[in-house]
């Protein structure tokens, strides 16, 4: 498939790679002549600006890091204004319901299906083709872009009509951050009982409350190193939820208290060693 590629980024750049390497023609947005040498150094077509990306493409994807930038991006007509009539366009942005239905009504007019695939996993899982991906919209528009996304996800879960790929996500950010949360609150239980940190990670992986979570706390050695190394992804997706759960509306319950938790071990890996 011809492909356009938007926010070569962290997460982005391993996927335009992957999308290559399975056989697709990829064009990545360059926008400046700094990227456009990344991009060609590492065997990747660069386009210039958001229409030579998009320009007789059968899918663009958007990789962009916040909510804000998909609506800047694919909002406005200049993204959508190049697609052909009959393309996709796949965001892979965790972010509202409501900006992917705002997209997807504006594509409409032109002829454009709107797939929101929000991911879950990072880089290593892409480099190895197993990034979950959470793919909402129509049938036979996710059918359309299945190749492209099984080039690095697996498993592809075609969860729902549009924005309930968001949905979904946003409910598994909110568990994820929510264990975290209740692992920090453990931790600190553990030393009000005299157990050390390091005695405590070193055991619960072998007991029954062993979690993804856990695993991440424990390869950094503390929550406080997870909290430190994540805060920028965890901090905007918990941001994102927030809002979401207003829009929405609908009752956290228990998972308040686990996010809660979470807020204050970011804030205490955010202060500076010694205050």
């Amino acid at each position: 498939m011809r492909l356009g590629f938007i926010g070569a980024g962290r997460m982005g750049r391993p996927m335009a790679r992957r999308l290559c390497e399975a056989g697709h023609d990829v064009r990545v947005l360059a926008r400046s002549p700094e990227a456009r040498r990344t991009l060609e150094g590492e065997g990747l077509r660069p386009a210039d600006g958001l229409a030579g990306a998009a320009a007789e493409a059968d899918a663009v994807v958007v990789c962009v890091f916040t909510d804000e930038q998909v609506r800047e991006v694919c909002l406005g007509g200049a993204l959508l204004d190049a697609m052909p009539r009959g393309s996709v366009l796949v965001v892979h942005t965790t972010g509202s319901p409501q900006t992917v239905e705002a997209v997807a009504k504006e594509a409409a007019s032109r002829g454009i299906g709107v797939v929101d695939a929000p991911v879950s996993g990072g880089p290593h899982d892409i480099a190895a083709g197993r990034l979950t991906v959470f793919a909402g919209g129509a049938e036979d528009a996710v059918a359309r872009v299945r190749p492209v996304l099984e080039s690095y996800g697996d498993p592809v879960l075609h969860v729902g009509p549009l924005g309930s790929g968001q949905r979904v996500k946003l409910l598994n950010n909110a568990l994820f951050a929510a264990q975290i949360g209740l692992l920090a609150d453990a931790v600190r239980l553990g030393g009000q009982w005299g157990v050390d940190e390091s005695v405590l990670l070193g055991a619960l992986p072998h007991g029954s409350s062993t979690s993804r979570a856990l695993a991440g706390v424990v390869a950094r050695g503390s929550v406080a190193g997870f909290a430190a190394s994540t805060g920028g992804f965890l901090g905007k997706d918990m941001e994102v939820l927030e809002r979401v759960s207003t829009e929405l509306g609908g009752d956290l319950g228990a998972l308040d208290a686990g996010l809660t938790a979470l807020a204050a071990a970011l804030n205490e890996a955010r202060r500076p060693a010694g205050e």
